[in-house]
């Protein structure tokens, strides 16, 4: 429609259509490139180590119990207690066992995360 309204060239619908339309190419080939490197991780059950996909249970210094979940970076939601596999908590719980202790060094001092179970 924006073609309707005369000279291209000096037409400001038309061009800001034209900066849309590329806007919404680059979000299309970035989306693709995520898909063509997706890797679906079922969720873990009965493991004894934390990796991706891996639900656990943790006590924190203070005595609060919270659970979590390992994620991949694009469905992290840390107030759903899934966190990626790529943040500094995620780091500091993957590959431990019942028991263990991740340490996480946050603005406020370290944080100490005792874990009680793996589902």
């Amino acid at each position: 429609s924006a073609k309707d309204h005369g000279d291209l060239s000096e037409n400001f619908e038309y061009q800001e259509a034209k900066e849309r339309q590329a806007e919404n190419e680059a979000r299309i080939a970035a989306l693709a490139d995520t898909i063509s490197k997706a890797v679906i991780v079922e969720k873990k059950t009965g493991e004894s180590i934390i990796s991706v996909g891996t639900s656990f249970a943790t006590e924190a210094d203070g005595g609060e119990q919270k659970k979590f979940q390992i994620v991949g970076p694009t469905e992290s939601d840390p107030m759903a207690g899934k966190i990626s596999n790529e943040s500094p908590l995620g780091q500091a719980f993957l590959g431990k066992e019942v028991g263990e202790i991740a340490e996480i060094d946050t603005a406020s001092g370290k944080m100490r995360y005792k874990i009680i179970s793996i589902e």
